[in-house]
């Protein structure tokens, strides 16, 4: 069947869209037809067919992969960096100050583009499932070598997600992983061709193997550990320096396969927080510095000495209520703390608008699984102490919040305390260090994880699926809410099986609904990702993730 003629695109459109229908699988033929039929936008083709490997350049509806930076090369980029919470290693970090000096040395199968929401390929350049979507091939890029040399090959990446996908190894990608990918399910095809044969269909898995994972930098076959010592890789940058709280260099590598460096060197000097990251930015002592919040940073705003930058993400707070404690057992109770909080209020005061309001579901905006038709929830505070007149505590109750010192959430954890006061609920602030607040990770070890009212930072994904399974299904790794409840394990199931964002979509709105009507966790806004740069540095790229890319950046006169 040919693109109707009286359509409004021009020839080249039609022709690569019907040359991409020819050539695609069922799932690319469909969201080509959605994308035709209105139902599915232009942003939302380019990012589906990016996850399935369907190829729209052709249509001129993809544009280069890269605009080259302007400006002086040989410079050294000075980072004021977030000290690493412990040992920087990709198997086990999970912190925004470790994670963000992995990708200066490794690279993954491909890269998660937070900008464009797309699917980008980096040592891996196609990508395809078979039509049930339990099985993914992926070709890998030749001439690839790493930092000591060695050639890059499928065995590597073999070893890499065995690693990654081993419950005995440590692997904080389990989060992601587990019930998808098992040891063994990577399996080399040839030199350069790998199959992930998954446990289950998974229609987002590329996202998975992607930056969008920050585990899952490609480590080779022989890789034991140490890895601080080396910061082995394939990337545009190699280890110069590693000094633990101190800091990292890293020096142009001159064998990489790309696009060589354009940064001689980047300095990486740690801070243990975000205003003394900035005092160094404002003292002259750092080019550049990530994620800062808008509370702590309103002296970087309107200084035209520097400049903040920011994409949209899917990071966020869950307000965690445990649904087998005393407190929040009925869910008329976990209903009306939902209802006590301003969401529009708390953007505008926490975030100056810089994020987007939140449904108590983890579907971001910026997911086209999101279906936007669920009715939003707002304040009410007549209906919320109706519900807790209806669940017995028609004078509220006394409850312990704790959460951690990082970011806002401080600041957003008063702020909950003071609207609940409306309702008659009233709480007291327990605000921990990060390691105290995440402890072990593991049940009866964690207040994050044992804490029957609990704040905890998620940063972003470039999927929700991490978001739908680790904190909320019967078995997940992260679930500090104790939520189980089939109904939403079996929509959560289908959910990841499902090949097309229409599909996706349907079954995301049955998703908000019952985590709207059950309430474990309240997620009142997704925050744009922000960094900060002297105005004359050009050419950072990052990510919603924090991930920092410095390939690209020059010092302009």
């Amino acid at each position: 069947m040919k693109i109707p003629a009286d359509l409004p695109y021009p020839p080249h459109v039609r022709r690569a869209l019907e040359a991409a229908r020819r050539g695609a699988d069922p799932y690319g033929h469909h969201a080509i037809d959605e994308f035709l039929a209105g139902r599915l936008s232009r942003r939302d083709l380019l990012r589906y067919a990016s996850v399935i490997g369907l190829s729209l350049a052709g249509a001129g509806l993809v544009g280069p992969r890269d605009v080259r930076a302007q400006g002086a090369s040989n410079a050294t980029i000075r980072v004021a960096h977030l000290m690493p919470a412990g040992a920087v290693d990709p198997l086990t970090v999970t912190d925004a100050g470790s994670l963000a000096l992995l990708n200066q040395t490794g690279e993954f199968l491909l890269d998660d583009d937070s900008e464009k929401l797309m699917l980008r390929p980096a040592l891996a350049i196609s990508w395809k499932p078979n039509d049930k979507g339990d099985v993914w091939t992926f070709r890998l890029r030749q001439n690839v070598k790493f930092s000591d040399g060695a050639p890059f090959t499928a065995k590597d990446v073999a070893a890499t997600f065995d690693r990654l996908a081993d419950p005995a190894s440590g692997s904080a990608a389990l989060s992601v992983l587990k019930r998808v990918l098992s040891k063994g399910g990577t399996r080399v095809v040839d030199e350069h061709t790998v199959e992930f044969h998954l446990d289950a269909p998974t229609g987002n898995f590329p996202y998975y193997v992607s930056s969008d994972n920050y585990n899952a930098i490609i480590l080779p076959a022989s890789y034991a550990g140490d890895y601080e010592k080396s910061f082995i890789g394939t990337g545009p940058f190699k280890l110069e320096k590693y000094q633990p709280k101190v800091g990292a260099s890293f020096v142009r590598n001159p064998d990489y396969w790309g696009e060589k460096a354009l940064p001689e060197r980047v300095q990486f000097v740690f801070y243990a927080d975000q205003q003394a990251q900035i005092l160094a930015l404002q003292g002259h002592q750092a080019d550049v510095m990530g994620t800062f919040t808008v509370q702590g940073g309103l002296g970087l705003l309107n200084n035209p000495e520097f400049k903040v930058i920011g994409v949209k993400s899917s990071a966020h707070r869950q307000i965690h209520m445990r649904n087998d404690s005393p407190q929040f057992k009925d869910k008329r109770v976990r209903q009306a703390m939902a209802l006590s909080i301003d969401r529009d209020v708390i953007v505008r005061g926490l975030f100056r608008g810089r994020a987007q309001i939140g449904n108590d579901s983890p579907f971001a905006p910026v997911f086209p699984s999101s279906d936007a038709g669920v009715p939003q929830r707002r304040i009410d505070v007549a209906k919320a102490k109706q519900l807790l007149a209806q669940a017995g505590v028609p004078n509220g109750f006394d409850i312990t919040l704790t959460t951690e010192k990082y970011m806002e959430l401080p600041d957003l954890a008063v702020v909950v305390q003071n609207y609940a006061k409306a309702i008659g609920v009233r709480i007291n602030l327990k605000v921990e260090s990060q390691s105290m607040y995440y402890g072990a990770g593991a049940p009866g070890k964690s207040d994050w994880l044992d804490a029957p009212f609990g704040i905890t930072d998620y940063g972003a994904r470039g999927v929700p699926n991490v978001f739908l399974k680790a904190p909320l299904t019967s078995t997940g790794t992260w679930n500090a809410a104790h939520f189980r409840n089939p109904q939403y394990d079996r929509l959560v199931a289908n959910f990841d099986a499902a090949l097309d964002i229409t599909s996706q979509k349907r079954i995301s709105a049955q998703i908000q609904t019952l985590l709207l009507d059950e309430s474990p966790v309240i997620i009142p806004f997704f925050y744009d990702q922000l960094i900060a740069a002297r105005a004359k540095l050009n050419g950072v790229r990052f990510t919603a993730l924090a991930q920092l890319y410095f390939d690209r950046a020059v010092i302009g006169a």
